[in-house]
């Protein structure tokens, strides 16, 4: 069973050919060092079987057309946080760094402050003397009640409660405003009545607080150092959910009747030719830019796998609603890489399989559509191409090839 490999080279001025031949177990190889070399690939039907190879023809598809237009990345500022201190202090630890994956709720840093402290202390003095205070109060209801003092006092007793109440709730909300959860408030007071309990005094209390991560994601920014004074304006931290980034697009005037709102969008890189990206339009604006004549999109792009960088040059695609074309589509292993071009393999009239560079369009599932290189009448290889790519690299080196 022969298996013949054909070079056939020409030039303007003059036609050669180079044949790799196999039979019966031997081969011979006859360079010749033109510049433009086509190759071809002869196998028998028993052959093609055994490698099993499956021929036919692209599909022609109508498909919506897609609109490229530039972009930047940039970070999901609805995924993105700012992390300063709540109050003047000095960073007594830190426990976060640059590249860190922190959860919602993880401690970043510990401030040691003495405001937060005083707080602390006027909350818990604050309670006392309401409790107290109510304690009086419902004294003095009953009282009233039974007439043994005068309204006034009832009512004297009562607006000092409700005062120190008023006082006790705002204290409560500064001290959330700091970050700290009912639960670490509620935690305050139980050791508070524990001290209390061993003769302490509970009004003392610590000064250190812990600056927690209000959302979960990559730690992007840091500007904290162990022991450094800071101040409620400083930024200490940035963190941003990175799995997901704005792709900021600028698309021209006359594109903008066949942008909507639902339309598809995927985004490309150059560091990534053969990966497409997904992305939904969550904003299209409604002025243009008086300079450029163009109109920003902004469209969400998944990055599960953080591929994508934040100010990373991209392109986007964007599927027109409004205009469709006639596209021809193959299966994606049709598609191999040789000497750095995208080809596929041609059955050509004399029944040999030509090597066909081809220029590649969308992805379309597990098709590609081709934008130049192939008709809709000619005959390919749909299955087995990598097989015969491997025959062609063998022939290339001088390999003995196996029946």
């Amino acid at each position: 069973m022969a298996l013949i490999v054909v070079f056939a080279l020409s030039c303007s001025h003059e036609k050669s050919s180079n044949k790799f031949t196999q039979d019966h177990g031997h081969s011979t190889w006859d360079q010749s060092s033109e510049e433009h070399q086509h190759q071809t690939l002869m196998l028998s039907e028993e052959k093609q079987k055994e490698w099993g190879i499956v021929v036919g023809s692209p599909i022609k598809q109508t498909a919506h057309s897609h609109i490229e237009i530039p972009g930047t990345l940039k970070l999901n500022q609805n995924k993105t946080a700012h992390i300063s201190s709540f109050v003047h202090g000095q960073i007594e630890s830190l426990s976060t760094d640059l590249g860190d994956q922190v959860k919602k709720g993880q401690p970043l840093l510990v401030i040691n402050s003495p405001d937060f402290a005083k707080t602390q202390a006027d909350f818990l003095r604050t309670r006392a003397n309401m409790i107290f205070s109510q304690k009086e109060f419902e004294r003095a209801e009953m009282l009233f009640q039974e007439k043994a003092i005068e309204e006034k006092e009832f009512l004297k007793r009562k607006a000092e409660y409700e005062k120190l109440a008023t006082q006790f709730g705002a204290i409560g909300s500064e001290l959330h405003s700091y970050g700290i959860t009912h639960e670490q408030i509620d935690q305050l007071i139980k050791k508070c009545e524990a001290l209390r309990d061993k003769e302490y005094k509970c009004e003392i209390a610590e000064p250190f607080l812990p600056i927690l991560a209000p959302i979960s994601g990559t730690v992007i920014f840091r500007d904290a150092v162990k022991g450094e004074h800071i101040e409620p304006e400083k930024t200490l931290f940035i963190i941003s959910d990175l799995t997901t980034l704005w792709s900021e697009l600028n698309a021209y005037e006359k594109d903008i009747p066949y942008i909507q709102i639902d339309s598809q969008v995927f985004i490309r890189s150059s560091l990534y030719p053969e990966k497409s990206f997904p992305a939904k339009i969550t904003y299209i604006s409604d002025v243009i830019d008086t300079q450029l004549r163009t109109i920003q999109i902004r469209a969400e792009a998944k990055n599960s796998e953080q591929l994508l960088k934040p100010n990373m040059y991209i392109t986007g695609f964007i599927q027109s609603h409004n205009i469709k074309q006639e596209v021809l589509l193959i299966p994606e292993e049709a598609v191999q890489n040789l000497n750095g071009e995208k080809i596929v393999f041609v059955l050509n009239p004399k029944q040999e399989f030509e090597v066909r560079p081809i220029k590649l369009g969308d992805k379309i599932g597990d098709q590609r559509a081709i934008s130049k290189g192939l008709t809709e009448h000619e005959k390919i290889v749909l299955k087995g191409a990598f097989t015969l790519k491997s025959e062609i690299n063998k022939a290339e080196f001088g390999h003995q090839h196996t029946h």
